[in-house]
């Protein structure tokens, strides 16, 4: 799924592209793309004469701003917005066509068909869903070090979870809060409540650094992500943990292991990042430290031999 900076590169292309264009006529052939309203006819109409004065985000949410309407839209998993000549060939999978008066069209295409759009007067989407409840936007200047631990508050929820809940700070997902994570050396197994000063200080200083350098470089092409102009991203040569299960942590050399935190296929050094005692993280650890049964037998069994050294099974 496009997290904030896939998002803010999206925004960025568009609003380049689209700004001062006019609708002239609106083409939906998915009804369960539009919630607002979720009539293909009702949702053209409303569009139709509509001229376009600039593309805003909120979270992973674009908002395409126009004279008298806004138009709110989540890409979810693999939706992407690109302009075209009106004369081009539709791609398959494209289920919404903004034809504009000037002969070119803004074209949508989701293949997993899990995006969404809503319609409103201007201001209204603020105090609707599905903008009404988001968190703090993290590359914006309210984004401060108090706000942020305010956000935190004394939660006793595993940091990673809740990191990734968009009530509480927008535009997360899983690639970003792994790699915040791992910069700021927390694991995200540690219950926010148990964060000292210092490493909220590094977590917070992470977030900001992971996206604005995420954006700067595009996003991070990991699956189907291109932008407004079909030009994929670069920061995914850049992921600290993130997908790259097995291979050197890049601070230790110790290699990043996966596993599964609230749900989701989670990214971590295990030297960096310690886990918190009693974690299931810590247990495998310690378990694996320590030596088995049989690796003991087999010691004791080279020693009654007369040999003085441990079988080479001890260090399997």
């Amino acid at each position: 799924m496009p997290e904030l900076p896939e998002v803010e590169t999206v925004r960025r292309t568009l609003n380049s592209l689209i700004t001062g264009k006019t609708i002239r006529q609106v083409t939906a052939t998915l009804p369960r793309i539009l919630q607002r309203p979720d009539d293909p006819d009702a949702f053209a109409a409303t569009l139709e004469g509509h001229t376009f004065l600039g593309v805003e985000r909120r979270g992973k949410f674009l908002r395409f701003v126009m004279d008298g309407l806004v138009l709110v839209s989540h890409l979810r998993m693999e939706g992407r917005y690109g302009v075209y000549r009106d004369d081009e060939p539709v791609e398959p999978h494209t289920h919404v066509i903004f034809h504009f008066t000037d002969g070119t069209a803004l074209r949508y295409k989701d293949v997993r068909q899990f995006g969404t759009m809503h319609l409103f007067a201007p201001g209204e989407e603020f105090r609707s869903a599905p903008l009404k409840k988001l968190g703090l936007e993290p590359l914006d200047e309210s984004f401060t070090y108090e706000a942020f631990v305010k956000a935190l508050g004394k939660r006793t929820t595993k940091i990673k979870p809740l990191l990734l809940n968009q009530e509480v700070i927008v535009g997360l997902g899983n690639i970003y809060v792994d790699e915040a994570l791992h910069l700021a050396r927390i694991h995200p197994e540690r219950a926010a409540d148990t964060l000292t000063g210092p490493e909220k200080k590094r977590l917070y200083e992470a977030i900001w650094s992971t996206l604005s350098s995420a954006v700067e470089a595009g996003g991070s092409s990991v699956k189907s992500y291109v932008n407004g102009q079909g030009e994929m991203g670069m920061f995914q040569h850049r992921l600290r943990a993130y997908g790259r299960t097995g291979e050197p942590c890049g601070e230790c050399g110790t290699p990043i292991v996966k596993s599964i935190v609230g749900g989701r296929g989670t990214h971590v050094c295990p030297k960096c990042q310690k886990a918190p005692k009693g974690s299931g993280a810590a247990a495998k650890s310690a378990s694996e430290s320590r030596p088995t049964a049989r690796t003991k037998a087999n010691s004791v069994k080279l020693r009654l031999d007369g040999q003085d050294r441990a079988s080479p099974l001890s260090k399997s």
